[in-house]
C-alpha cells in the first residue's frame, strides 16, 4: 500500500492511496489526512482495500505533498551508519544519537529547499525513515512489526556551521524546508527486508552517497525500543534513521548545496524524492 498526501485543482491537500498509476481519495471514505488513516488502524486499511474500484485521478495530474505534512514528532538519528561514523572521525555510538526537526522543516517532493542567507555550509543527507502506525510505549524490539506502519524517504538537510557551533545539533537541522519527505509512505508489507535497502543521494546527476541499511548501527526494532522507553510515540510520528557516508562536509574539498542544485534521495522499495535548491529571498 502506497499512501500519499495530494492536492488536485481545488481539492486537497488530502490523503490518498496510489495503485496502478491512479490516486484514490481516502477522504471520500472518512480519512481526510494520513494521520487520521493511521489512527484508524486495521479497520482503515481494510476499508481502503475494499474501496479499490479501479478509478481515481492519474498520478501525474496531482501535486504530491509530504506524506505526513504535520507530524507530531519528527525524530532523527545521527551517526547511525557504521561507514558514516568512520568517515566523520567519530566512534561508532553505543547508544543512539537523537535530535529532532520541527514541523516548519517539512516539505514535499518538488518543493524547493531554501538555502538560508545566514549559512554557507548547507549539506545533504539521504535517509530512510519509518513511520508509526500505533501508539507505542515501552515496546520490545521483537514486537516492532505491531507498531510500524511503513517507510518513506527523508532528506536531512543540515546547516553544518549552525549544527556544529554547539554540542546540540537541532538548531542546524530545522531551518525552514530542511526536512523534505516523500514521495509516498509505503506500508511495511511491501518492503520485506528492511535491513537490506539501498540508500542513495544524487546531486545534479552525480551520485554522492550510496550504501545500504545493512550498515545501520541501530536498526528499526532497536530504535523503536529505545525511543519508546523514553516517550510515547503516536501514529504518524516519523523516525529518520541516519545517513550513509559521502556527506558534503566530509569531502575534500567540501561539497555544499548551492542555488540551482537538484537533490535526489533514493531508497529502494520507496522511490525518489527530488527537490531543487533556491536562495532565501
Amino acid at each position: 500500500m502506497r499512501i500519499v498526501t495530494y492536492s488536485h485543482e481545488s481539492r486537497g491537500p488530502e490523503a490518498g492511496i496510489v495503485a496502478g498509476g491512479l490516486v484514490r481519495s481516502l477522504a471520500d471514505i472518512g480519512y481526510p489526512s494520513v494521520i487520521a488513516f493511521l489512527e484508524a488502524g486495521e479497520r482503515a486499511v481494510a476499508k481502503a482495500r475494499m474501496h479499490d474500484d479501479g478509478t481515481g485521478l492519474p498520478l501525474e495530474s496531482v501535486r504530491l505533498h509530504a506524506p505526513i505534512p504535520n507530524p507530531g514528532k519528527f525524530i532523527c538519528i545521527g551517526l547511525n551508519y557504521r561507514d558514516h561514523a568512520i568517515e566523520s572521525g567519530m566512534e561508532i555510538p553505543e547508544i543512539p544519537t537523537v535530535f529532532t526537526k520541527y514541523g516548519n522543516a517539512v516539505c514535499g517532493p518538488g518543493d524547493p529547499i531554501v538555502l538560508p542567507s545566514v549559512s554557507s555550509q548547507v549539506d545533504y543527507e539521504a535517509e530512510f525513515a519509518f513511520v508509526l502506525g500505533r501508539r507505542a510505549k515501552r515496546v520490545k524490539a521483537a514486537d516492532w512489526e505491531d507498531y510500524v506502519f511503513g517507510y518513506t524517504c527523508v532528506h536531512d538537510v543540515s546547516a553544518r556551521d549552525y549544527q556544529l557551533a554547539t554540542s546540540q545539533w537541532t538548531i542546524g537541522k530545522t531551518f525552514d524546508t530542511f526536512g523534505p519527505m516523500g514521495p509516498v509512505l509505503v506500508s511495511r508489507d511491501e518492503v520485506p527486508d528492511v535491513n537490506n535497502l539501498r540508500v542513495r543521494f544524487d546531486l545534479n546527476g552525480r551520485i554522492l552517497q550510496d550504501s545500504s541499511t545493512s550498515q545501520l548501527v541501530f536498526d528499526v526494532p532497536a530504535l523503536l525500543e529505545y525511543l519508546s522507553t523514553v516517550m510515547t510515540l503516536e501514529p504518524g510520528d516519523i523516525v529518520s534513521t541516519g545517513t550513509p557516508p559521502g556527506v558534503g562536509m566530509a569531502r575534500k574539498p567540501p561539497v555544499y548545496l548551492q542555488p540551482g542544485d537538484t537533490c535526489t534521495v533514493f531508497v529502494e522499495g520507496i522511490g525518489e524524492l527530488v527537490n531543487p535548491c533556491i536562495s532565501e529571498e
